[in-house]
């Protein structure tokens, strides 16, 4: 039973990506408009905008990821992060899912056998980007064209996301009291106790720092490509954009296209706006290889030993890790 999910796990991003893809390029798209959008791009400077935000992401999430493993678990060296991340990221090429577990297995050699510590530390990253996420779009909502009113989505989606943050820290609370017992709350205690918020906040500036450089980065990339997109807009719908990456595909294609068709189609041509998403998500899948590559013998020894662990039967560690852009 274990192995037929794991083996669906592994098969269900292939499977939707094939229906979104089939959808958005076989019947949503009119091709002749994808690429006269794409002829009209200023091709150089998207180029160098799209990889400069791709490897942005990868060094401030790799290093945030290994300050966490420092202060919170061993003292790593940071360059062995590094080299572990950047292996794993040819990974990334094929699966999330197993870039995910390369990189997890990598820095659990590396720190010494500590799953535990080691999972529970690469959280640090994920929820410190999440909380600067619901910020930045709380933040940007009062200066969006059309004001709330002409915004519902974001709003409800800002609303729901508070929502859930509240409900966590009131049962947290309630938890820590003892005057409530919440199944499966016990778990996110403990990870506050070893992670207290005040320990966390040099890792929700940097995560700001990124935020910032990200809208920045693609509003100058959609205006290379000839779709420009309003600053506040970006910064109140990115995070809708990166939150429809937890549907599982391979590589957010079909789901980045879909999404920020969807998300910005104030601003542009459905066409343009999906020949937009396709090109970034080609250029992450360019980057990703290249980084692969470049760390190449660390890439093989980790990809070598996730199969080794998996048919011998051994725990793969395998949360939700890789940035938003990652392919």
């Amino acid at each position: 039973m274990k192995q037929a999910r794991a083996r669906w796990r592994a098969a269900l991003p292939w499977v939707v990506s094939a229906c979104l893809l089939v959808y958005v390029f076989g019947w949503a798209t009119d091709w002749e408009r994808l690429r006269a959008a794409a002829e009209r791009a200023n091709m150089p400077l998207f180029l160098v905008c799209a990889v400069a935000d791709r490897l942005a992401f990868f060094v401030i999430w790799t290093w945030l990821s290994a300050a966490a493993l420092r202060r919170f678990v061993v003292h790593v060296p940071v360059r062995s992060v590094f080299a572990i991340r950047g292996g794993s990221e040819l990974a990334r090429v094929v699966s999330n899912h197993l870039s995910d577990a390369a990189y997890l297995m990598g820095v659990v050699q590396l720190a010494g056998g500590r799953i535990g510590a080691v999972v529970a530390s690469a959280l640090v990253p994920v929820v410190g980007h999440f909380f600067v996420m619901l910020v930045q779009m709380t933040l940007a909502m009062p200066f969006l064209p059309g004001g709330l009113a002409g915004n519902p989505s974001v709003v409800v989606v800002a609303a729901l996301l508070w929502s859930l943050v509240f409900a966590g820290a009131i049962a947290v609370w309630l938890s820590r009291s003892g005057r409530i017992s919440f199944r499966g709350i016990e778990g996110v205690v403990a990870w506050l106790e070893r992670f207290p918020p005040r320990e966390l906040a040099p890792f929700l500036w940097g995560f700001g720092a990124l935020a910032l450089f990200d809208v920045q980065i693609q509003w100058l990339a959609s205006r290379a490509f000839g779709v420009p997109i309003d600053w506040t807009a970006l910064a109140a719908r990115i995070p809708i954009v990166y939150l429809s990456f937890v549907v599982p595909t391979l590589g957010n294609f079909g789901t980045r296209e879909l999404a920020w068709a969807a998300s910005f189609a104030d601003y542009g041509p459905r066409d343009a706006l999906i020949a937009y998403a396709l090109a970034v998500n080609t250029v992450f899948l360019v980057v990703n290889a290249l980084l692969g590559l470049a760390f190449l013998s660390r890439a093989l020894e980790l990809i070598r030993a996730v199969r080794r662990a998996e048919r011998e039967g051994e725990p793969v560690p395998s949360p939700i890790l890789h940035d938003p852009t990652d392919l």
